[in-house]
């Protein structure tokens, strides 16, 4: 046996696209879901900076904020502490208040019945 083919007969084989394809399948859901997550917060990012605010259309923005809300909201009564933003996330307290009063417009509630529900609940 030559030099070259004793080195690769030690060597492990290489793994094919499908291989790399089946290890990203294997991950579990949540990290798979957390990664896509982090890839589209970014693209928004991106595109915000760049002055392009259609980056999605109403409804996919809808449908991200309406299941990013469910999943904060089940997250906190299942007992979890985090805060729906990190301390880095750029976000200002006018783009909160314009969110919050959205948020409150789309469920039709009144910022006194927000105000009711935190102090029956102590959030």
């Amino acid at each position: 046996m030559s030099r070259h083919s004793a080195a690769a007969a030690k060597r492990p084989p290489r793994k094919s696209g499908l291989h790399q394809a089946a290890r990203r399948e294997e991950q579990s859901p949540t990290d798979a879901a957390s990664t896509e997550a982090q890839r589209l917060a970014t693209e928004i990012n991106r595109s915000l900076a760049a002055g392009r605010i259609g980056v999605l259309t109403p409804e996919a923005m809808q449908s991200l904020m309406a299941a990013t809300c469910r999943l904060y909201a089940a997250q906190a009564e299942a007992g979890a502490t985090h805060l729906p933003l990190g301390a880095r996330s750029g976000v200002t307290a006018t783009d909160v208040m314009v969110v919050s009063s959205g948020l409150l417009k789309a469920v039709n509630l009144a910022v006194f019945e927000l105000g009711m529900w935190q102090s029956w609940t102590g959030r």
